[in-house]
C-alpha cells in the first residue's frame, strides 16, 4: 500500500471529528453574532465596540488563542472545584467560535445599516411590530449579505480546526502535526487536503443556501442545509457510547512519543479497549492532561516531572527522581506510575564531531569559553523550560545566537550549519547517524530523563489496563528504542510510528 493510501485510512474519524468541531463553533458563533449583529445595527455604540472586539480577537494568532483558552479555564475550573476539562473540546470550540463572530457580525451589522429607509418606512406605515418587520422584511433582505458572512466564518473555523491539535483535541491537524514531526509528507498531504475538501464541500454547500435564499428557492436551500445536518450527525457516531471499555492514549509532538503511543495503543486494544490518541501535546500541558482525566495513559520524563511540575532544582540519582515522582504524583494527583520503561531520554548538548574536536570540546565546561561564537540550536521548549535555566546557572553559557526549532528540523539545522550546538535527545538515533559528539555535564546540571508509564486517577486501579501494559515497564532498552526512533526520523526508507510500534513489539516479543 502506498503511504499516501496508507495515510488517508486514518482520515474519517479525524475528519468527523474536525467536522463536529467546526460545525459545533460555527453554530455557537451564529447564536452569539446574530442577536448581537441586530442589536449592534439599532445602537451604534454597541456596534463600535461588539466590531472593535471581534476585530481584535483577529488580530490574536490562532495557536495563541487556542493556547491562552487552556489556563483560563484550568484557573477556573480550580475556583469552582474542578469539572471543567481545560484540553480538548471545551478550549478548542470556544476559541473557534471567537473567529467565527467577526464575519458574520460584521456582514450582518452591514446589511441591516443598509437597508433601503423606503422600505423600512413602508414596513412601519402598513403597522407592523418590529418583530414583524426583522423576520419579514429585514432578515429576507439581509440574508444573502449574511450568508456570505458564514460562508467566510465556516471556511476560517474548518481551516483554524486544524490548530486543536495543539490542546489535546483530535481534529486533521493531527495528521498535519505529526507529519511534520515525523517528515511523513504523505501524512501531511493527506491532512491538508481532507482539511481543503471538507471546506470547500462546506462552503458549496452554504452557497446554494445563500443562493436559494436569494433566489426564493426554500427547496434549494432546505435540501444543502440537511445535507449538512446529516453531515454533522454523522460525524457523531465516533463518539456515540458502544459498550467498549474507551482508553485515550496521550503523546507529546516529536517522533518517539508517537511510537510509544502506539506501543501502548496496540497492547490495550489486544485487551479489548477501544482506543483513542490525543498527539502533539506540549509538556507544559500533557501533565495536566492526565491529571485532568483528558487522556488516561501516556509516557512521560522523569526529569520532566521532576522540574516542571514538582519544581525541584535538585538533581539527585536517577532512581530517586523515578521513586519521588512515584510517591508525589499518587498523592497530589490520584496518578499511578508503573515504572520506567528500561531507557532513558534525556536532554544531551551535541555538536558536530569534526567541529568539538576541532575546537576541542568534550563538555559543557569546555563549550563555556566558546559559545559566544557559536549558534544554539533548540527544540520549542527548551529554552523556556527549567532544565535550561539549571544548565545556565551550573555553565554560564552565552551563545551568538539561539534559536528554537521542531526536533526534526534542529537535526536538519546542524546538519547544515544553521546550528553548531543542539539541545540533543540521548534517545535518538540521529546522534549517531549524523555523526555528533554528546557533550559531558560534569556539573551534574541535567536531571535524568527515564521514560516513566503514567496512569490517571480513574484507572489507577484497572486491572485489565494495568495488566496490558506492565509488560512493557523495564522491558524497553534504549538502543532499540534508537533504533526504532531512527526508522521513523531518517531521511531515507522512512517507516510510520505504526510501523515501528510493530517492529519494536516483535523485537521486544510482549
Amino acid at each position: 500500500m502506498s503511504p499516501f493510501l496508507e495515510a488517508m485510512q486514518r482520515v474519517p474519524d479525524l475528519l468527523a471529528a474536525h467536522l463536529l468541531l467546526a460545525a459545533s463553533a460555527l453554530m455557537l458563533g451564529l447564536v452569539i453574532s446574530l442577536p448581537l449583529a441586530i442589536w449592534s445595527a439599532r445602537r451604534p455604540l454597541v456596534a463600535r465596540a461588539a466590531l472593535g472586539f471581534a476585530s481584535l480577537v483577529q488580530t490574536i494568532p490562532s495557536l495563541a488563542l487556542l493556547a491562552l483558552f487552556y489556563p483560563l479555564l484550568l484557573t477556573l475550573s480550580a475556583l469552582v472545584g474542578g469539572g471543567i476539562p481545560a484540553l480538548g473540546f471545551l478550549p478548542s470550540v470556544l476559541a473557534l467560535t471567537l473567529y467565527a463572530i467577526l464575519p458574520i457580525l460584521r456582514n450582518g451589522v452591514t446589511g441591516l445599516a443598509n437597508l433601503d429607509p423606503a422600505v423600512i418606512e413602508a414596513a412601519d406605515g402598513v403597522g407592523m411590530t418590529g418583530w414583524q418587520k426583522l423576520v419579514m422584511v429585514e432578515a429576507p433582505l439581509v440574508s444573502p449579505v449574511l450568508m456570505a458572512g458564514i460562508r467566510t466564518a465556516a471556511v476560517w473555523t474548518i481551516g483554524a480546526a486544524t490548530l486543536s491539535t495543539t490542546v489535546g483535541q483530535p481534529s486533521l491537524g493531527d495528521m498535519i502535526f505529526a507529519g511534520l514531526q515525523t517528515q511523513n509528507w504523505a501524512l501531511v498531504l493527506a491532512g491538508c487536503l481532507s482539511a481543503a475538501l471538507l471546506a470547500l464541500g462546506v462552503d458549496a454547500l452554504l452557497g446554494v443556501v445563500e443562493h436559494g435564499i436569494a433566489e426564493r428557492r426554500r427547496a434549494r436551500a432546505i435540501g444543502a442545509l440537511v445535507v449538512l445536518a446529516v453531515g454533522v450527525l454523522a460525524a457523531l457516531a465516533p463518539v456515540m457510547p458502544t459498550g467498549q471499555k474507551s482508553v485515550t492514549v496521550g503523546a507529546k509532538g516529536f517522533g518517539e512519543q508517537y511510537i510509544l503511543a502506539r506501543l501502548i495503543g496496540h497492547r490495550l486494544e489486544r485487551a479489548g479497549y477501544r482506543v483513542q490518541y490525543r498527539e502533539g501535546l506540549g509538556s507544559a500541558v500533557v501533565f495536566g492532561a492526565l491529571a485532568g482525566g483528558d487522556i488516561d495513559i501516556y509516557v512521560d520524563y522523569s526529569g520532566t516531572i521532576w522540574t516542571n511540575e514538582m519544581k525541584r532544582r535538585d538533581v539527585p540519582s536517577r532512581a530517586a527522581i523515578v521513586e519521588g515522582i512515584g510517591v508525589w504524583a499518587t498523592k497530589t494527583h490520584g496518578i499511578r506510575m508503573l515504572g520506567a520503561l528500561g531507557f532513558e531520554n534525556a536532554y544531551a548538548f551535541a555538536m558536530r564531531e569534526g567541529d568539538a574536536a576541532a575546537r576541542g570540546i568534550r563538555t559543557l565546561d569546555d563549550l563555556v569559553a566558546q559559545a559566544p561564537s557559536l549558534k544554539l540550536g533548540s527544540d520549542l521548549e527548551f529554552l523556556e523550560r527549567p532544565e535550561w535555566a539549571a544548565v545556565k546557572r551550573a555553565y554560564p553559557l552565552k551563545f551568538k545566537a539561539a534559536q528554537p526549532y521542531s526536533p526534526t528540523f534542529m537535526y536538519r539545522a546542524i546538519d547544515s550549519g544553521a546550528a553548531d550546538v543542539i539541545s540533543a535527545f540521548s534517545s535518538d538515533g540521529r546522534i549517531a547517524a549524523q555523526k555528533l559528539r554528546v557533550l559531558g555535564d560534569p556539573r551534574g546540571a541535567i536531571p535524568g530523563y527515564d521514560a516513566i508509564l503514567m496512569v490517571n486517577r480513574a484507572h489507577a486501579d484497572d486491572a485489565d489496563l494495568i495488566a496490558a501494559v506492565q509488560p512493557i515497564v523495564g522491558a524497553v532498552p534504549v538502543a532499540l528504542m534508537r533504533e526504532a526512533n531512527y526508522m521513523v526520523d531518517r531521511d531515507r526508507d522512512k517507516l510510520s510510528p505504526e510501523q515501528a510500534a510493530r517492529w519494536l513489539e516483535a523485537r521486544l516479543g510482549r
